[in-house]
C-alpha cells in the first residue's frame, strides 16, 4: 500500500521549543556564498535561547570542524568546532565498520578527510603503493588527475570505497564547478564500480553521525535544498523545515513530490522562532490560512486573497499546490507563474 501523500505539519509551540537539535545544512540557511543570511546570526542565537541544540551539518568534506566553525564565527554565528558535523566525518565512521583498526585508507580528497580518519584511528594515505585496504572519497579543490589514479588502482583491487557525498556540483565564488560526485563518476567509469557506501546527504550516515555527536532525541533537519535536506531527512524519519534563503523557490516548492515535502516551510530562520498553522480546505476547494486564500482554477494556481504573513501565504500556495498534483498526478501541469506578483524573483 502506497503511503499517504505528505502535506504541512501543524504546531502550536515553536519549533526551538519543540525539537532539541536543529540540524542546520550551511550554504542557503546560515550563508551564501562568503555572506551571512540576512539576520541568520541573530536567528540562530535566539534558537539558541529558547534551548535548542544547533548543529552545522555539511556534505563538504574539503574542510575540517574547526575551519567551518571558524568561517562560521567570522559571519557573527557562535558555533564551536564541536558544533559541525561534517560528511568527512560520517565517512570515516563508515569505514570503521568496514575495516580494521589502524587500517590504512587511500584519501582521494583532502584536509577533511584526513582529520576525520585520524579522530577514528585511521591512518590517511595518499598512494596505493602503500597498500591501502580502503578508498575514501570526498571533495577537494586540489584532486587531480595523479590522485585520482592512485583512487582507480586500489578499486581494481576490490577494496571498499565510501564516498563522502554524491553532489554534483559546487558553489564556489565565480559560479557552479564540478563538486565531489562528478569526480566520483570518474572512478566509476574507469573501474565499472559504485561507492560501497555514501556518507552524505541525503543518505543516512551524516544523519545518524549528527544525532550521535548531539544525544539528539527529536532532531529538526534545516535546509534549503528538496533532494538533499528534506529528501534525506524523510528517509532517515525526522521532521524537516525548509528555508527559502537558498536554491529552492517557491515554484520548485509547489513542484515538490510527496517524498521531498517538508513538514514545516518559512521564508527564513524565523521559522525555527514561531508556531506553524496548516491551512484548511473550504467547500468550495479553496485553500485558506488566516488572510490568505489559495485555490487551482483550470490548472492555474491562483492567489484569491493576500495577507501580511509571507510564511502562512507560502504554506497556503504550497498546500494548494501539493493538493492538485496528488489528485491529478505528477505528470499534470500547474502554472504557479502568477505568484512571481506576489513574490518577485531575487
Amino acid at each position: 500500500m502506497n503511503a499517504a501523500p505528505r502535506t504541512l505539519g501543524k504546531s502550536e509551540q515553536p519549533l526551538a521549543e519543540v525539537y532539541d537539535c536543529a540540524m542546520l545544512d550551511l550554504d542557503g540557511v546560515v550563508y551564501v556564498g562568503g555572506d551571512a543570511v540576512t539576520d541568520a546570526p541573530d536567528l540562530l542565537r535566539a534558537a539558541r535561547e529558547r534551548g535548542v541544540t544547533l548543529a552545522f551539518v555539511t556534505n563538504n568534506a574539503a574542510r575540517t570542524p574547526h575551519a567551518v566553525a571558524d568561517h562560521l564565527r567570522r559571519l557573527g554565528v557562535d558555533a564551536a568546532d564541536s558544533d559541525v558535523v561534517t560528511s568527512a566525518q560520517a565517512a570515516a565512521r563508515e569505514l570503521c565498520s568496514l575495516v580494521p583498526a589502524g587500517s590504512k585508507v587511500l584519501v582521494v580528497g583532502g584536509e577533511g578527510l584526513e582529520e576525520a580518519l585520524r579522530e577514528r584511528g585511521l591512518e590517511p594515505v595518499d598512494s596505493d603503493l602503500d597498500q591501502p585496504v580502503a578508498v575514501v572519497q570526498g571533495f577537494h579543490p586540489t584532486v587531480g588527475w595523479s590522485l585520482l589514479a592512485e583512487g582507480g588502482y586500489a578499486l581494481r583491487r576490490g577494496v571498499p570505497w565510501v564516498a563522502s557525498n554524491l553532489d554534483i556540483t559546487v558553489p564556489t565564488d565565480r559560479g557552479i564547478a564540478p563538486g565531489n560526485g562528478a569526480l566520483v563518476g570518474v572512478l566509476e567509469a574507469a573501474t565499472g564500480r559504485r561507492p560501497d557506501v555514501v556518507a552524505g546527504k541525503p543518505y543516512r550516515p551524516l544523519f545518524d553521525e549528527t544525532v550521535r555527536r548531539t544525544s539528539a532525541q527529536r532532531p529538526l533537519m534545516v535546509g534549503d535544498r528538496l533532494d538533499t535536506d528534506i529528501e534525506g531527512a524523510i528517509a532517515c524519519g525526522a521532521d524537516s523545515l525548509l528555508v527559502m534563503t537558498g536554491v529552492t523557490d517557491v515554484h520548485a516548492l509547489c513542484r515538490a513530490p510527496s517524498g521531498s515535502r517538508p513538514l514545516y516551510v518559512s521564508w527564513t530562520l524565523q521559522g525555527l522562532l514561531t508556531s506553524h498553522d496548516r491551512p484548511q480546505r473550504g467547500d468550495d476547494g479553496a485553500w485558506s490560512l488566516s488572510d490568505w486564500e489559495a485555490a487551482t482554477d483550470d490548472g492555474t494556481l491562483v492567489v484569491r486573497r493576500t495577507g501580511s504573513d509571507a510564511d502562512e501565504g507560502l504554506r497556503t500556495v504550497a498546500v494548494a499546490a501539493w493538493h492538485f498534483y496528488d489528485a491529478s498526478g505528477a505528470d499534470a501541469a500547474l502554472d504557479t507563474s502568477g505568484l512571481d506578483d506576489i513574490w518577485p524573483a531575487g
